[in-house]
């Protein structure tokens, strides 16, 4: 079957992975905000891993949905990311937080697309590095890890090893 949808996913994988975000909202544990947010990873074995987000009375303890699907795929073993669906029931969608899309910068390529559900079941989707323009990830580290540099593979400014 071909490609119809950003990071090469079927039609058959984009409405799953869509579903199981959505689906994954019901196990949100948002007692203060009210605010449910579902999330679901596509691996590159083409598993799906959810997470829904989880508040505290403490609120900045309080984990995204995101953090908690990404975590439970890492901690569960895996290192490659086709896409992201994330659902809210608002409209427009909501996006990834700022802490969200550096968590994931952290093992997701920035080409990799997310999915922004509204409850309606619309759409829109941005590439991570959309999301997260000029991102740092552990390339800039010395000794880091695999990925890809915020600015096409090369460090901005500031003289660093690679810089001007």
């Amino acid at each position: 079957m071909a490609s119809s949808h950003p990071g090469g996913l079927t039609e058959r994988q984009f409405r799953t992975l869509g579903q199981s975000a959505v689906d994954a909202k019901a196990n949100a544990y948002c007692p203060y905000s009210s605010f449910r947010v579902g999330a679901a990873f596509l691996t590159s074995s083409s598993t799906i891993i959810t997470g829904a987000n989880i508040e505290n009375a403490s609120y900045p303890v309080g984990t995204c949905a995101e953090r908690v699907a990404l975590a439970k795929a890492v901690t569960d073993g895996h290192r490659g990311f086709r896409a992201l669906a994330v659902a809210t029931d608002i409209t427009p969608p909501a996006s990834p937080c700022g802490m969200c899309r550096q968590f994931m910068r952290e093992f997701c390529t920035l080409d990799m697309p997310v999915f922004m559900f509204d409850g309606e079941g619309a759409y829109v989707v941005k590439t991570l590095g959309e999301l997260l323009p000029m991102s740092f990830g552990p390339e800039d580290l010395k000794g880091g890890g695999k990925g890809e540099g915020g600015l096409g593979g090369k460090k901005g400014g500031g003289g660093g090893e690679g810089g001007p």
